[in-house]
């Protein structure tokens, strides 16, 4: 009897599995998609790996979709690892969660429908949401990250032609075409920045890095890394300027969000929009981060690397606004500062993911890459924070990303 007691004491007290809640994202899936097309076969085909939320490629009825969902609307990593207690805990949470009218997918629906209606940027079409399961159609052709890697001498065009889309989010008064409450602000780089590494959550947290994934060795020059570089950001953040009240970010901005169905000379089509109160430095910033972290996990040589980065070099020098030299030179560092954030942001969370969840393939690829990456963030954090030359620094960061993806 004690021994029972004991054993149900603590399978409550664990935190969700992998199995708990796929399972049930599965079922809110098929329970979402007969309230919406009521009689219609579901068949969930293909789960997409994330480390946000739970993604999976469907049939219902003749169409092809993609439905995603979200419990508490947090990742999927803070939830695996016990940051909102127990699988019972979690799922007292979410019924209560689930009676707030303005939840993350509730607002990224609202968010594809505003930019349909505004013709652009061109996103995905949302096809329906209901208990807060969201589903869209796909949009079928290559992404910018595998036109980046199939045309690297094309890479200041093809990242000229997705921020042509976005013109109309990054002028000025931009942000009086969405309501205040419809805003992602949780997917902003200083805020994940922030939730993730501040005060005693995040040194438990980047204490338990890589706890499943490395050796005792490699994790702890890991450890040594990431500690040293989330200090430097964290001194960085503080001189980060406020967020831009007039314009509009896309705020999911990654290679992999970015479609062009009609090939690279077509328009792009983005999915996943997160549009939050900010100038488009975030979006070129959060670009830059991703592209320089694909080019880290698929190694193509250095040839294409080095394509890529310059067209990377030449685009962001184009986007600076026309400012005086020191001014221009505070513009470049806020903008590292923002990249070198992000990429510490996903980095560890794919280091301090569950081995049972399965992670992204460039996920995957990154987490045997952790030291060359943390090794040129570190670099780059220490030159900002001594004040070496912008330029300098900026050139030494691309060298590094160089390095890494050769």
């Amino acid at each position: 009897m004690t021994t029972n007691t004991v054993a149900g004491s603590s399978h409550r007290l664990a935190p969700p599995s992998v199995a708990d809640v796929f399972v049930h994202e599965a079922a809110r899936i098929h329970r979402a998609a007969a309230e919406i097309w009521p009689g219609g076969p579901v068949c969930l085909e293909r789960h997409i790996p994330s480390v946000t939320g739970y993604v999976h490629r469907a049939r219902v009825g003749e169409r092809t979709l993609y439905a995603k969902t979200s419990l508490l609307d947090v990742s999927l990593v803070s939830l695996l690892r016990g940051a909102y207690g127990s699988w019972r805990d979690v799922l007292r949470a979410q019924r209560a969660y689930e009676e707030q009218p303005n939840g993350l997918l509730q607002r990224e629906a609202a968010q594809l429908r505003l930019l349909t209606e505004l013709d652009g940027p061109r996103v995905c079409p949302l096809a329906g949401l209901s208990s807060g399961v969201i589903f869209t159609e796909p949009a079928p052709g290559p992404t910018l990250g595998e036109l980046l890697l199939e045309r690297p001498g094309d890479t200041r065009v093809l990242l000229d032609r997705t921020f042509a889309e976005l013109r109309r989010l990054h002028r000025p008064g931009a942000v009086r075409r969405l309501p205040t409450a419809g805003v992602i602000e949780e997917r902003s780089i200083p805020s994940t920045f922030l939730r993730k590494f501040n005060g005693l959550f995040g040194t438990l947290y980047a204490d338990r890095l890589g706890s499943e994934r490395y050796e005792a060795e490699q994790r702890q020059e890991v450890l040594q890394l990431v500690s040293r570089s989330v200090s430097r950001l964290r001194r960085l953040r503080l001189r980060l300027p406020s967020a831009d009240g007039t314009s509009l970010a896309y705020g999911d901005l990654k290679p992999d969000h970015v479609v062009f169905p009609d090939g690279a000379d077509g328009r792009p089509v983005f999915l996943d929009p997160g549009l939050l109160r900010a100038s488009r430095m975030v979006d070129i910033a959060k670009l830059a981060s991703r592209t320089v972290l694909a080019l880290a996990a698929w190694r193509p040589g250095a040839w294409v690397a080095r394509q890529v980065l310059h067209g990377l070099d030449t685009f962001v020098e184009s986007q600076i606004p026309v400012l005086s030299g020191r001014d221009r030179s505070l513009w470049r560092r806020n903008l590292l500062v923002l990249w070198l954030m992000d990429t510490a942001n996903i980095l560890t969370t794919y280091l301090s993911a569950p081995l049972a969840l399965p992670l992204p393939p460039v996920g995957v690829a990154l987490v045997d890459r952790a030291v060359p990456v943390f090794s040129m963030v570190e670099s780059a954090s220490a030159d900002l924070e001594t004040g070496t030359l912008l330029r300098e620094t900026w050139d030494r960061t691309l060298g590094g990303a160089l390095a890494v993806a050769s």
